[in-house]
């Protein structure tokens, strides 16, 4: 009985004998077993790819035509727009034109000195023996024609005090130069030396007119 057993044992442990015949198997010839393929994988990665990229240049495609579409009703309404444009602009550059005008005869009004308060301060300060024969204001200023009493020497002796006097006035002060612009001369209607002053306003043209 112990020798059956160890006979068994030592079957067990023997090793094992190779087939009796050869592997004459080609495994690349063999059909592919398994229950999903590898390039059921791959294919379904390819079309997902391509049904991506139709989808993407797809609206891609329908966002330009869209942009195209609205580009193309703005150039219509610019078309359509452009003629009352230009009639707009053409109209306020006339009245750009026309303010500039009235603002300038706006700023030569509020240029010019008053002339009531000019006379009513040559009355004020007129001396006795010097007569005004007449007023002439102009842009560039104002002519003053008196009549002075006295022989040549003393009217003219007056006329360049009064001269002075106009000079240093400082309500006279719009004015920057006084001077004399025909010597004193007879008069035979008044008997009187007629004298001429002539004062330029400030910031006007040079020379009398």
């Amino acid at each position: 009985m112990l020798s059956r057993l160890k006979r068994k044992g030592e079957a067990s442990v023997a090793p094992s004998v190779p087939a009796w015949h050869p592997n004459f198997r080609n495994y690349e010839k063999l059909p592919d077993i398994k229950a999903v393929r590898t390039a059921f994988f791959v294919n379904g990665v390819a079309i997902l790819l391509a049904i991506s990229l139709t989808i993407y240049f797809g609206f891609t495609e329908w966002e330009l035509r869209n942009i195209n579409h609205q580009t193309a009703a703005i150039q219509g309404e610019i078309e359509r727009d452009k003629k009352t444009s230009e009639q707009a602009i053409t109209l306020f550059k006339t009245f750009q034109a026309d303010e500039a005008r009235v603002l300038e005869v706006d700023t030569f009004i509020k240029s010019k000195p008053t002339i009531s308060v000019i006379i009513s301060r040559l009355g004020e300060t007129l001396p006795a023996n010097i007569a005004v024969d007449n007023l002439d204001f102009r842009e560039t200023g104002l002519t003053m024609r008196l009549s002075v009493r006295g022989t040549p020497d003393v009217a003219s002796g007056y006329a360049t005090k009064y001269l002075e006097q106009l000079r240093s006035d400082s309500q006279l002060a719009l004015f920057d130069d006084f001077t004399f612009t025909s010597t004193p001369s007879p008069n035979p209607t008044t008997g009187r030396m007629a004298v001429e002053f002539f004062l330029h306003l400030k910031g006007a043209p040079a020379g009398r007119k």
